[in-house]
Formats: structure tokens, C-alpha cells, sequence
């Protein structure tokens, strides 16, 4: 792989060599690689089929779950989530004991590995609440909560330059990631001043189905604004947002 320098940049392919463009830059690289028929028969590929599998398996699991948060991810992803998030999946079904290589999935696998995991980079959870919070998920009665006793904004939120204000918002998701189904409920609080009294408690209850036999999440955020003339604007299109996977309950 090589980088383009220069004024004009090339973009699709002059004969063996391919340039196009990436979140990196202009890059180019030489064409190349296996036959695909090969890759799919050849013995000695198998270990790359096997894998092969697992990666498309994982992605597509990182797709539901996103599907699932998509209304919080709109103001609380970094541009790099899905690789991500995609890798993470691959660490779960690895993690599976019961299945063959190449036949291991997230159902099978250890979908607690996904507790802490940020949504978005630029502004993780772990660095921004630090109001003491205890969440939760109750299987037999569906019940996917997260309660916070009172704080002083000023003190327990690192709010990014120009906030106002703030609100707290969490979702509770029960994934079936063999049909790609799933349920979601979200709650969120009051739009709060960030400032020097105490909040109210918060008590988020999310609610899902009763005795679930399906892996359940738990994903806690800050969403921050800035009060103009009377008006909330989400401060800088969400960016400092933080949303993160602070419980999760597989089988």
C-alpha cells in the first residue's frame, strides 16, 4: 500500500496498480490476491473459510445491536464504531466453547465481554459521569434499569466547552442474533442545567420481555446542550456524547 502525493489525485485502476481513496488519504496498492473459487474449495484455506464465517457472523451481530441503539447512536458514535464494535464481536464468538471453529457465535459466546464497550471515542462514558450509578437487569421480569441518586452536575459531569445543559439517557435491548429481531426500550431524563444543584434522582426503568431467553444490554449516555435564546441546540451535533454498554446478560 502506497500513499499519493501531489496535486491530482487518481482514483479506480491503471494496469496492475489500483488507487483510490480512504479516511487515511489517497492510497494505492497493487492488484492481486487469490482466486476466490480457490479460497472456497482449496483444504488449505480452510482456517481463512472458518474465519471468514465467524467475521461475517460477528458483523452482522454488530449491525443488529446497532440497529437496536440507533436512535441514541445518532448523537453518540465516532466515526469508527462499527470496526469496532464488529471487532468486539469477534472476541465474543472466539470466546465460544461449544461450536466448532467456524461454527461459533455470539449466542455461544461470552456477549459479557461487551460490558464497558464505547460507543463513541471522542467522549467516553467512563470519563465523563462520574455520579456514582447502579444499573441493572432483571431477566425474570424484563426490567433493565439504571438509578442515580442526586449530584451536583458541576462536579460529577467533565462537560465539553459551551454546555448548558444535559440529559441522561439509557436503553434496555433484548437481541435474538440468530433472526436479527430484537426489542428495545429507552428512557432519558430532563433537560438539565449543568450547574452547581444537586440533580433529582433519576430512575430509569426499561422494559423488555419477561423471562427472556435472549442476550439483554443495558446502554447508559449523555447527551450535552447549549441553551441559546430560550432554545436547546445539541452542542456540536453530538460529538462529545458518550453512550456505553455498562450491562449485559447472555444465556
Amino acid at each position: 500500500m502506497a500513499r499519493q502525493k501531489g496535486i491530482i489525485k487518481l482514483k479506480g485502476t491503471i494496469g496492475d496498480i489500483t488507487f483510490y481513496k480512504t479516511k487515511d488519504g489517497h492510497l494505492a496498492r497493487e492488484k492481486g490476491g487469490i482466486d476466490a473459487n480457490r479460497i472456497a474449495n482449496d483444504p488449505a484455506f480452510q482456517r481463512t473459510r472458518e474465519n471468514g464465517s465467524e467475521f461475517g457472523r460477528a458483523g452482522k451481530a454488530g449491525k443488529t445491536l446497532r440497529t437496536a441503539l440507533r436512535t441514541l447512536l445518532l448523537n453518540s458514535a465516532d466515526n469508527r464504531m462499527v470496526s469496532r464494535l464488529t471487532q468486539a464481536m469477534v472476541k465474543v464468538i472466539q470466546a465460544d466453547m461449544t461450536n466448532e471453529r467456524g461454527l461459533r457465535n455470539v449466542i455461544d459466546g461470552e456477549a459479557e465481554l461487551l460490558i464497558g464497550f464505547e460507543f463513541n471515542i471522542g467522549g467516553k462514558l467512563g470519563t465523563t459521569l462520574f455520579a456514582p450509578f447502579v444499573a441493572a437487569i432483571d431477566r425474570i421480569s424484563g426490567d433493565i434499569t439504571v438509578d442515580i441518586v442526586p449530584f451536583v452536575p458541576a462536579n460529577m459531569i467533565a462537560a465539553p466547552s459551551g454546555t448548558t445543559h444535559f440529559k441522561i439517557i439509557s436503553a434496555g435491548v433484548e437481541i435474538d442474533f440468530e433472526t436479527e429481531k430484537f426489542v428495545v426500550a429507552s428512557s432519558e431524563s430532563d433537560i438539565l442545567p449543568w450547574d452547581s444543584n444537586p440533580t433529582a434522582d433519576i430512575n430509569h426503568i426499561n422494559s423488555i420481555t419477561p423471562d427472556s431467553v435472549s442476550p439483554l444490554f443495558l446502554a447508559l449516555g449523555v447527551e450535552f446542550y447549549q441553551e441559546v435564546n430560550g432554545r436547546m441546540y445539541p452542542l456540536k451535533n453530538g460529538s462529545y456524547n458518550p453512550l456505553s454498554l455498562v450491562q449485559v446478560s447472555g444465556l
